[in-house]
């Protein structure tokens, strides 16, 4: 199965970035099984209660503004995640948005925010419902967190997230479950979608003047950072930085490698920094990797960031790009043109066959749902699946390498 290229966004608590780690536990479901399959006139035992109530002394703990079958999303973790919504819209628009269009971005986020916890939450149950078991990922996402805050040990990374007075395993939780979100997504939805040669063709045929280019190259990095280290430590750093690359040479994935021992803000994306333009780096870059040849890399360089790795993805000389370059290129562009309309249509399904109860006020904000959240007394049972809900920040966000 190919590797999803676009993944439509789905609320805060799916990314997972190793500098900036979000993390939201979900209600667990109050049965064995999940109802994400069940018909849509199938009810829970209890009736949904508006409100989560502390049954010693009556008073309200949570407002509960939707049910997903038997899991329950409050009214603080929408205004978290609208907070992080906000946040987000934020860190992408930095340096490149005007007041005006930052503001925009951010309502377009913040309106589909309680439907994609609901969206989240199928998307989970449906992954217990097929069996689908993550756990090596869920090891290695930790293990890639480890390394990128420069922890030296599992136990040192659970210290560290106590210290944030978040709890352990919800943090595993909810990794867990973005990466089954993920994998659901990729075998209901991304397997079914097929872009064929001939479909590539014809879209290149078409659409010739995108592809006619000046020289340019394709980049990807890894950055081990050296800013605000002891001079002492600079020569461990110096030897990471060789092992890295002494790995992609020896066959490993730089992508792979990137995500696992690079210290920038790109590591997430496999190190990928952009396609380059002569002109667009600095001198001393260009010099270097104009040069260069797909695949080719450096070797380690000093920078004032840290010492560095680049990889030439592609090169592309100037004037009309061959198909053979540009194919991968259109595939992902045609894929992901596909990918949203399916992976909503999909989640459409799920609803359909789900019991989605949501508050007065909220239906439009959630899409819709089977009926309404009405205000009475809350059931012991919706009291005790929201226990120590909390929605926590990691660590700070590193300096981008540029």
């Amino acid at each position: 199965m190919r590797k999803l290229a676009v993944i439509v966004a789905l609320g805060a608590a799916l990314t997972l970035a190793p500098e900036v780690l979000v993390a939201q536990e979900k209600p667990a479901a109050t049965t064995p099984q999940s109802k994400a399959t069940a018909p849509a006139t199938q009810k829970p035992a209890a009736a949904p209660s508006a409100k989560s109530v502390d049954a010693a002394n009556g008073k309200t703990i949570e407002e509960i503004i939707a049910r997903v079958n038997n899991e329950i999303i409050t009214r603080s973790e929408y205004e978290r995640a609208r907070a992080s919504a906000e946040d987000d819209a934020k860190q992408e628009c930095a340096g490149k948005c005007t007041p005006e269009q930052l503001q925009v971005d951010v309502e377009d986020r913040q309106k589909n925010v309680l439907r994609d916890l609901i969206d989240q939450s199928l998307l989970v149950q449906r992954g217990k419902d097929m069996g689908v078991s993550v756990e090596p990922e869920v090891i290695k996402k930790l293990d890639q967190i480890r390394i990128q805050n420069n922890l030296g040990s599992m136990e040192d990374l659970e210290k560290a997230v106590s210290s944030q007075g978040a709890n352990w395993e919800d943090f595993k939780n909810n990794i867990r479950n973005g990466i089954l979100t993920q994998r659901v997504i990729g075998s209901e939805v991304g397997s079914h979608i097929t872009i064929g040669k001939e479909e590539v063709q014809k879209y290149y045929d078409a659409h010739e003047k995108e592809f006619i280019r000046p020289e340019q190259v394709a980049l990807r990095e890894i950055e081990v950072a050296t800013e605000g280290k002891k001079e002492s430590e600079i020569p461990d750093l110096k030897k990471k930085a060789e092992t890295a690359l002494q790995r992609v040479k020896d066959g490993e994935d730089f992508a792979e490698i990137a995500k696992r021992l690079s210290d920038g803000s790109t590591a997430k994306q496999g190190g990928f920094l952009g396609v380059y333009k002569r002109g667009e780096l600095s001198r001393q870059l260009e010099d270097i990797v104009f040069k260069m040849k797909k695949n080719e890399l450096t070797d380690v360089m000093d920078t004032k960031q840290g010492f560095l790795v680049l990889q030439v993805m592609e090169h592309y000389d100037e004037g009309m790009q061959p198909l053979t370059k540009v194919e991968n290129e259109i595939t992902e562009k045609l894929y992901s043109k596909r990918m949203e309309p399916a992976l909503r249509d999909y989640l459409k399904t799920l609803r359909e066959q789900s019991y989605v109860v949501i508050k007065p006020g909220y239906q439009d904000l959630a899409g819709g749902g089977n009926s309404e959240i009405q205000e009475v007394s809350a059931t012991p049972e919706a009291s005790k699946s929201k226990k120590g809900h909390k929605k926590f920040l990691l660590f700070g966000k590193r300096s981008s390498s540029g």
